[in-house]
């Protein structure tokens, strides 16, 4: 009988000790997991940043073309008057 008993804890402790396993594996898949996610989301932050910029410096340009251009049609229309 006191076989069985010692039999029986040995079984239950070595059942104990793989969930204890699994459940540590699993935590450190899942913490790895987020690690990960984590600088995939910085990464398109960066990307998103830098894109917001590039657009940003492509308005000023537009911005800065389309007053040159409203200027030099206007100096057009202003040549055109006169010639009339």
């Amino acid at each position: 009988m006191s076989g069985d008993v010692v039999g029986a804890i040995g079984a239950a402790g070595a059942f104990l000790l793989c969930i204890v396993i699994v459940w540590q594996v699993a935590a450190t898949w899942r913490a790895r997991a987020l690690a990960t996610r984590d600088t995939e989301y910085r990464k398109l932050a960066e990307k998103y940043a830098q894109l917001l910029e590039d657009s940003t410096e492509l308005q000023r340009r537009t911005l800065e073309e389309l007053t040159q251009t409203r200027a030099s049609l206007t100096s057009m229309e202003r040549m055109m008057r006169e010639i009339e």
